[in-house]
């Protein structure tokens, strides 16, 4: 796995208690719609504080409406008004429009007419009609170009819930935008618009070859679009940082780049340039605690560029999926489960189960406490997540760990497709 700041209404994204602790930094925002699961819900035992997430493919950093600026935490830095992931052959070829001369002015000329602003408009009922209206603005990259088509990238914060996304283009002009698909677990959206509008694109750099201490250039559109692609300069203060998320699907964990180039509300989906002015981030997140400063992440190319690919390609980002709701052992107080041996501390509880999925197939019950898959401890329900989908696929047959009514056993299992569920 940022605030959106409107002039009516300002979107958040993380945000975080804690800063010496992210494992503590929450995500707050407004959840998408999904399909329920089927039956008692386990959630509704163990009392409305714990907040089970379905264990599938759509997930990461939403968009909620923001509306305290003081208030810390890590915030997608999508809105307008005051807020505030490799490389190698992934089918995309961009045309070059970097100089290369690592001049900063030369470089901000040339990326400036790549950078959009993106408007989301939602539908909202009022004096008995239903309408829409403007819920925030981020910014997007122009990065492709294939027959009469241009694609751009953003976050999926930045276009969550839209029921129409708006295009401002560098000169002005504005042009809807089609939703191509978007990942809620990496942020990440395409849009497309028509060619006509993409004289300009990025050239899409190796992020894997970044170090810390080199010089970067970050261009959005902060406050909204009054201030359209406002440029801050930097440099990489860490790489390969991984940061936890809460999204509109559950709990994940992003790696990011971490710069100390300024990141502000409406920044989101905007460009992070290297030296060489090629687009190796984008835009996603600040650390905005009171008396914290230059704490930005990014979304580096390297791990954007196979999911942007992917839904170009299909539309979305197939991932395994087991069908369950689930959330944090440490979350659900101990007389919920007071069969559960005292050593186990740590695991994801079983909060609801989808009756058509792998997991109701194979015996998997509401208030199983998943320990181990494949062997491997689980910690959490980032950890779950993350195993499941850094190391397994669709088709994949694997073995959970699980204590039910006091006993330990394995229940085995062959994960399907997230499309499955979406479909």
């Amino acid at each position: 796995m940022l605030e959106h700041n409107n002039q009516n209404e300002e979107m958040k994204h993380i945000e975080s208690e804690n800063m010496e602790d992210v494992k503590k930094e929450e995500m707050q925002r407004s959840p998408k719609p999904k399909k329920p699961f089927k039956g008692r819900g386990f959630l509704n035992t163990v009392g409305a504080g714990i907040i089970g997430s379905v264990l599938t493919l759509t997930v990461l950093p939403q968009t909620d409406y923001y509306q305290n600026l003081a208030q810390p935490g890590i915030e997608q830095s999508a809105g307008d008004n005051g807020e505030v992931e490799t490389s190698g052959d992934s089918g995309i070829n961009p045309t070059t429009v970097s100089t290369g001369s690592g001049d900063v002015a030369n470089i901000v000329e040339d990326a400036s007419e790549s950078i959009v602003g993106i408007v989301n408009y939602q539908q909202q009922n009022g004096m008995g009609a239903s309408q829409e209206a403007q819920a925030g603005t981020g910014s997007g990259v122009l990065f492709k170009k294939e027959g009469d088509s241009a694609y751009i990238i953003t976050n999926n914060h930045v276009i969550e819930g839209a029921s129409k996304i708006e295009v401002s283009l560098y000169d002005g002009e504005k042009t809807e935008a089609e939703l191509i698909g978007a990942d809620p677990l990496t942020d990440l959206a395409v849009l497309k618009i028509d060619g006509k509008y993409a004289d300009n694109l990025l050239e899409v750099g190796d992020s894997s070859a970044l170090r810390a201490g080199e010089q970067v250039i970050a261009i959005g559109n902060p406050l909204g679009l009054d201030l359209s692609r406002t440029v801050t300069q930097g440099i990489v203060s860490a790489v390969d940082r991984t940061i936890p998320v809460q999204t509109s699907a559950g709990e994940s964990e992003l790696n990011v780049i971490q710069t100390d180039a300024a990141i502000n509300p409406g920044n989101s989906g905007g460009a992070l340039l290297n030296s060489k002015g090629e687009l190796i981030g984008i835009n996603s997140a600040k650390i905005s605690n009171s008396g914290v400063e230059g704490l930005g992440f990014a979304i580096p190319s390297k791990d954007f560029l196979p999911v942007v690919s992917e839904i170009i390609e299909t539309g979305k980002v197939e991932r395994p999926y087991i069908g369950i709701g689930m959330t944090n052992l440490a979350d659900v107080p101990r007389h919920y489960l007071p069969d559960l041996p005292n050593e186990v501390k740590a695991g994801v509880v079983v909060a609801s189960v989808d009756e058509t999925s792998a997991a109701a197939k194979a015996g998997v019950k509401e208030g199983d406490v998943i320990t181990a898959l494949n062997g491997k401890a689980v910690a959490d329900v980032a950890d779950l997540r993350r195993q499941l989908y850094g190391d397994l696929k669709v088709g994949d047959k694997i073995d959970l760990t699980i204590f039910r009514d006091g006993e330990e056993m394995t229940v085995s299992l062959t994960l399907t497709s997230n499309a499955m569920m979406n479909g």
